[in-house]
């Protein structure tokens, strides 16, 4: 399997972690009692500021992966893999660092470092896409 192709399975793995995350814990409301079933709101909005972070980190990972992961299939499955193995990691961790700063604070530094971490993915994607249509 290539870097890219690693890569993408990856950023789908971390998409699911934090599906997985969120349902263990509304699971334990649920069981505890605390909420009842069909109580839950997509937002999490009338969840804790956590559960609600957590439901919009996972919603940016999949607001980002057609993007991303298709840059990075159309790549493979065109053999320009090369273009985008370099980068491929680094994308993967810059989506970690945002969903990861998401969690823990919605502080102005927070939110500044998951813009900077945002930006990386989006110039790694205009960079893929560019060399990718001029390749």
């Amino acid at each position: 399997m290539t870097t890219t192709l690693t890569a993408l399975t990856g950023f789908i793995a971390w998409t699911l972690f934090l599906l997985i995350l969120m349902e263990i814990i509304r699971s334990g409301l649920v069981i505890r009692k605390t909420v009842q079933a069909n109580a839950f709101r997509p937002d999490n909005a009338n969840l804790s500021p956590f559960m609600q972070r957590l439901a919009r980190a996972h919603a940016n990972c999949l607001e980002g992966l057609p993007v991303f992961g298709g840059i990075m299939l159309v790549a493979t499955l065109s053999g320009n893999a090369a273009i985008t193995d370099p980068l491929a990691y680094t994308l993967l961790g810059a989506r970690i660092v945002q969903s990861l700063v998401h969690l823990a604070s919605l502080s102005v530094m927070a939110v500044n470092i998951r813009f900077i971490a945002f930006a990386v993915q989006i110039g790694i994607a205009v960079y893929w896409t560019f060399r990718l249509l001029t390749h």
